[in-house]
């Protein structure tokens, strides 16, 4: 399974990824330099969405969907 995902960061942006393993990538995000470089400087961050997809080719093509939305259309799909 893959999920894609939004964040919430401490200063209200949102950021949009894709993983197998959900509570661990959340976790690498808050506390860990396995995050990406956007939410280390904006932890602490949490999950605010998810999605499960059966392969990493529809995972990809919602994850570039939903990044390609506007602030107000994500916050709509949360």
């Amino acid at each position: 399974m893959y999920y894609v995902y939004l964040l919430e960061c401490s200063d209200g942006a949102l950021y949009t990824g894709i993983t197998v393993d959900l509570e661990r990538r959340v976790r690498e995000h808050n506390s860990s330099s396995l995050g990406a470089k956007y939410t280390r400087a904006r932890r602490p961050v949490k999950l605010v969405f998810s999605k499960k997809f059966k392969n990493r080719s529809l995972a990809t093509k919602e994850e570039m969907r939903i990044k390609g939305l506007k602030r107000i259309e994500k916050i709509k799909l949360i």
